[in-house]
């Protein structure tokens, strides 16, 4: 039964993992989580954003971006500039401020087909966790570990948690949409 435990912990981390992913999505307001999972170029290594700044909402249309590096703006401006959020960063001094522009229709559309992007992705990392599961199960009837009720149950019962994933990813999507259009 541990092969089970570790499946579910495994799609609860796919799970962690997409929902910060839909958080990303901008969606008209300002948040610091549009842009604090960004990968910086920082001194030759890639780091999250939120690791060499602060990032603050201090009002609903507006995220300040303070490094903690002075050097890494231009670095971090460059970043924003490159990313596919079309936001427009402008230094000033020792920060960055972000105007987030209302969304078009047009944009509206597109983080919709970008949510269904990051669905399929994670529906597709969600099977590869299942069929390692099920290799895991078959290894351990053909070592005479369980018997073959147990690997039917067992395989009944990891299918069961990938399709409750699935859906719970797919909740979460038609949520972010309605969010969207909004």
């Amino acid at each position: 039964m541990d092969t089970l435990e570790k499946f579910k912990t495994e799609l609860k981390k796919v799970e962690e993992f997409f929902k910060t992913e839909l958080a990303s999505l901008r969606i008209g307001r300002a948040t610091p989580a549009l842009v604090e999972n960004l990968m910086v170029d920082y001194y030759g290594a890639k780091t999250p954003l939120k690791q060499i700044a602060s990032i603050s909402a201090p009002e609903p249309l507006i995220l300040i971006i303070e490094p903690w590096d002075k050097n890494s703006l231009s670095a971090i401006e460059k970043l924003i500039l490159m990313s596919d959020l079309g936001l427009n960063p402008i230094v000033d001094k020792n920060l960055i401020r972000i105007s987030i522009p209302p969304l078009t229709q047009e944009r509206r559309e597109g983080l919709v087909k970008i949510a269904g992007t990051k669905l399929e992705e994670a529906k597709i990392k969600c099977r590869a966790k299942r069929d390692e599961t099920i290799k895991e199960i078959n290894a351990l009837f053909n070592l005479k570990k369980i018997t073959e009720d147990e690997k039917f149950k067992m395989k009944e019962k990891a299918e069961r948690a990938a399709s409750e994933t699935n859906k719970a990813f797919e909740d979460l999507v038609k949520a972010k949409e309605r969010e969207i259009n909004k």
